[in-house]
């Protein structure tokens, strides 16, 4: 029996449990850099470099451990086709791995093993609290899928934020509403930095490779300052919950012209690599909350997105896929503009979204959800170019967490199979939210007209093209109300001027 034991690009946890069963007199470690994983969606830079410096660190530690590696360093074949090599060669019987965080990947690692009939161990990857056989227990018989409830069940669960009882601190289960307010007036202020790493050496080498092997990807790579080892993550970690967590919560939906981080913790990345377990992430929380008397909502609001959100999207996408890469609820077919690739558009929201998205491969929640995405789903892209590009554009985008973000969310693609209602906006929620419109040639509260605020335009177009949907439901119900407010006349030139909009998309 020999046994080839993959540990792909976002699967490097040093206590992973494919390398504390391994055998090293026996058993082989194998890790791939494939060329495909670039380029089947056109990675950001900045997203290339972080895979590959993160793998070689990897890679790194494990040599120094004495585990014996077979790295294989951009291979211009997929990831499957370099494995079938690989097992033909070494003759290998047995194939182990972690559960991938891609359903295509997935299939293509299971379709190999059953055609070179050699067994295949696919494990469940271990840095989640919720398992997809737990997932889909909780599924069962339910009508509505939604995340508080299943955030419910896993803070009790876990003893997370509950007394002994079971009840939630604080008297409630969540403080969204305590969570929304833009920066003030005058600007965010003096907002202490995030943890930042300075390339070493294989970093270097790795921003020079890709710029070399990949010039005409989108974004840069000036900016290059990501945690890409289990060292470097814990950093940035500790740096979060000490100086930046406090004032998080009250302004994680803010905005403001560069500011590109707020006061958000960046961890993403490294808990999406595997170089950090969220349960550590969550105890870092609750402690610091303890040690320096920190708002319940902050803390809530934090814990929130890891045990609840990030759990539940994982969940639903292996649940719902393949069927939801496909989900267009909308039968929306219009081309992705081409500056969401270069931020060239008169939309200062967008400009900035974007341009830090370029700059940096991010962007914080509210950025992907309210601004970009809620342009695609207003001026009615097709739901797989606008998960392409998300995939493609940011760092920390696995399809796992990606794709249901995207399609199920933002773009409400899955027609609310696990989203209450489609997250829509005029300008008026960005001019709350941010700076952007001050220095905007367009105007938010203007509907139609020369001068008009394209978001605000397609919103009140959207509003009318769907209003039976939306006056169906109470969470809606009062967002269609207000068109009565509107003439016909009006709403008549709000739909002429959107037509115009949505046939020229790349001339804004």
């Amino acid at each position: 029996m020999k046994k080839l034991v993959l540990i792909l690009g976002d699967q490097l946890d040093i206590n992973s449990p494919v390398i504390k069963k391994l055998n090293p007199k026996a058993d082989q470690v194998i890790m791939i850099e494939s060329a495909d994983e670039a380029k089947y969606v056109w990675s950001h830079k900045a997203k290339i470099a972080l895979f590959l410096s993160a793998m070689r660190h990897f890679a790194k530690q494990l040599e120094e451990i004495g585990i014996p590696l077979q790295y294989i360093k951009q291979s211009p074949k997929s990831i499957g086709d370099t494995l079938r090599a690989i097992i033909k060669k070494e003759k290998c019987t047995h194939l182990v791995c972690l559960e991938p965080g891609e359903y295509r990947l997935k299939c293509e690692i299971e379709t190999l093993a059953s055609e070179l009939k050699i067994e295949l161990e696919m494990q469940e990857d271990p840095h989640f609290y919720c398992s997809r056989q737990e997932f889909s227990n909780w599924v069962a018989g339910k009508k509505e899928l939604r995340l508080e409830y299943f955030y419910r069940l896993m803070r009790k669960t876990h003893n997370i934020l509950v007394d002994k009882e079971g009840n939630p601190e604080g008297g409630q289960w969540n403080f969204d509403r305590d969570n929304r307010k833009p920066f003030p007036k005058k600007g965010p202020g003096l907002i202490p930095p995030p943890e930042l790493f300075e390339p070493d050496a294989i970093t270097k080498a790795i921003l020079a490779e890709v710029e070399e092997r990949y010039p005409d990807h989108p974004g840069s790579l000036a900016h290059f300052q990501w945690p890409v080892t289990r060292q470097q993550a814990l950093q940035a970690l500790e740096g979060f919950v000490e100086h930046r967590l406090a004032t998080f919560g009250i302004y994680e939906d803010a905005m403001w012209t560069d500011t590109p981080f707020g006061w958000h913790s960046l961890l993403s990345s490294s808990l999406n690599l595997k170089l950090l377990n969220p349960r550590e992430v969550i105890d870092a929380v609750l402690i610091a909350w303890k040690k320096h008397d920190l708002e319940l909502a902050t803390v809530e609001g934090f814990i929130r997105q890891i045990l609840g959100w990030r759990e539940f999207v994982r969940g639903m996408y292996y649940l719902d896929m393949p069927q939801m890469a496909e989900d267009n609820f909308y039968k929306h077919q219009n081309s992705l503009p081409d500056w969401y690739w270069t931020g060239d558009t008169k939309m200062k929201c967008m400009q900035e979204a974007i341009g830090q998205t370029l700059d940096y491969g991010y962007a914080h929640h509210i950025q992907r959800l309210m601004v970009t995405g809620n342009f695609a789903l207003l001026a009615e892209i097709l739901p797989k170019e606008v998960c392409d590009w998300y995939l493609a554009i940011y760092v920390d985008a696995i399809e796992w967490v990606e794709l249901p973000n995207t399609a199920g969310m933002a773009l409400f693609a899955s027609g609310g199979r696990f989203t209450s209602k489609p997250y829509i906006a005029s300008g008026a929620y960005i001019k709350r939210m941010s700076n952007y419109c001050d220095s905007c040639q367009y105007k938010p509260d203007v509907r139609f007209g020369e001068s008009a605020c394209p978001m605000t335009t397609l919103y009140w177009n959207f509003l009318i093209n769907h209003r039976k949907q939306f006056e169906a439901s109470p969470r809606t119900r009062l967002m269609t109300a207000n068109l009565s407010r509107i003439s016909d006349a009006d709403q008549e030139s709000i739909q002429e001027h959107a037509k115009m909009i949505l046939g020229n998309l790349n001339t804004l």
